[in-house]
């Protein structure tokens, strides 16, 4: 790894004539080494460049899951979307507690920046926003940054919801899979940003997407969203409704599509993720 940030190739796996490849850089923003994976569909020709899709991870997830599993390069591979998939947190640091509980600090950034002395790492927002971006842009000259949208699952749902509402000039398009919709009115929400961001309940809205619709209403494109009906954490930690309901007041377009018998796995991802690659192309391609 050099020591002036530039990511280094770690992986490279053929993948429907497109390539899975993982680097890793050196992120000012967290302080620490971070890995993360890009999907570069197949090209015609090297002046080729594609249109991005974020990928923003669950609980316990790191930047392999969505890769391995979800299946999504077949269609991105068509579509020629190229995926990029950071990691969930900060890693290596050795932060006491860090590793205590699988919903709270490695593993478990919830995409906010963090305000608490001990936990000031923890600043996933601006390391999706700001930081990997333009790291793409200075080192990736076959991907147009600037025409890129945003999904995720669970906690990377809840990312990718209010990354998209607070910077709707930087994402054509938001989907996501069983997000967390309504954070300050769950447990792990609860307990994510009490660390994360203290007692301050006006800092918790500001990342919370049901909250935020209220705030943010010049949306125009589609949010699309897929529910599994029979996920475990579907009542006590997900909480859509309280999103459905959000958007219909503020006229925001939403389609949430509940889907019987699908639970919170990347089982059901790997259902529907061509439905959101299709749909992001559509808002990339216009």
């Amino acid at each position: 790894m050099e020591s002036d940030g530039k990511p280094t190739e770690i992986s490279s796996t053929k993948m429907f004539d497109g390539y899975n490849k993982r680097y890793k850089h050196y992120s000012p923003t967290l302080g620490c080494s971070m890995t993360f994976h890009i999907f570069f569909p197949p090209s015609s020709s090297a002046s080729q460049k594609f249109p991005v899709l974020y990928w923003l991870s669950g609980l316990t997830c790191n930047d392999e899951n969505f890769i391995a599993k979800s299946g999504a390069q077949r269609v991105a591979s068509a579509e020629g979307v190229a995926l990029i998939a950071p990691d969930t947190s900060p890693r290596g640091l050795n932060i006491e507690g860090e590793a205590d509980s699988w919903d709270f600090g490695v593993g478990a950034g919830f995409y906010l920046n963090a305000t608490q002395e001990k936990w000031k790492n923890w600043q996933m927002y601006d390391y999706i926003v700001k930081e990997l971006p333009a790291l793409l842009q200075e080192n990736f000259t076959q991907l147009v940054t600037f025409r890129a949208s945003i999904s995720g699952h669970s906690m990377g749902g809840h990312g990718a919801l209010t990354i998209y509402l607070k910077n709707l000039d930087k994402y054509k398009s938001v989907s996501a899979f069983a997000p967390v919709a309504n954070p300050i009115n769950c447990p792990w929400g609860q307990k994510a940003f009490t660390n994360y961001l203290g007692e301050n309940k006006a800092a918790w809205e500001e990342y919370d997407a049901s909250i935020l619709l209220s705030k943010y209403t010049n949306i125009s494109a589609t949010i699309l969203i897929d529910q599994g009906d029979a996920d475990k954490f579907l009542s006590e930690q997900l909480l859509p409704q309280k999103l459905d309901e959000a958007c219909r007041k503020s006229k925001v377009p939403l389609l949430l599509r509940m889907q019987p018998g699908y639970d919170h796995s990347y089982y059901f991802i790997a259902t529907f993720i061509d439905d959101h690659i299709r749909h992001h192309a559509q808002s990339l391609n216009l």
